[in-house]
């Protein structure tokens, strides 16, 4: 069963490794801040189709967005993933304050 709570889709498209390098790939390319799709093959060492997939899941779970530009899409972390983060971080250092 699938959960459509957005903490635990954010939490499950992070748990896998491929998606957590592309997430870290994201955050350190800075100043540009995109990526083109076809330059995660690199860094992942996985198969295009299963890039898409990766891409996809991250699409879902709100990480990053995607902006066709002909017939390259760009990727970039959305802005308002950074705050749910930082917060999801905070509540739950919260949580490990209480107990």
């Amino acid at each position: 069963m699938r959960s459509s709570d957005p903490d635990v889709l954010l939490l499950s498209a992070l748990a896998d490794p491929t998606r957590l390098a592309i997430v870290r790939q994201l955050a350190t390319s800075a100043p540009q801040g995109q990526i083109c799709a076809c330059d995660f093959t690199d860094c992942c060492d996985v198969s295009q189709p299963t890039i898409s997939h990766h891409l996809k899941v991250l699409r879902e779970a709100g990480v990053i967005s995607a902006d066709r530009q002909g017939t390259n899409i760009w990727y970039a972390l959305r802005p308002d993933f950074v705050q749910r983060w930082a917060g999801l971080g905070a509540s739950l250092a919260g949580l490990v304050q209480l107990g």
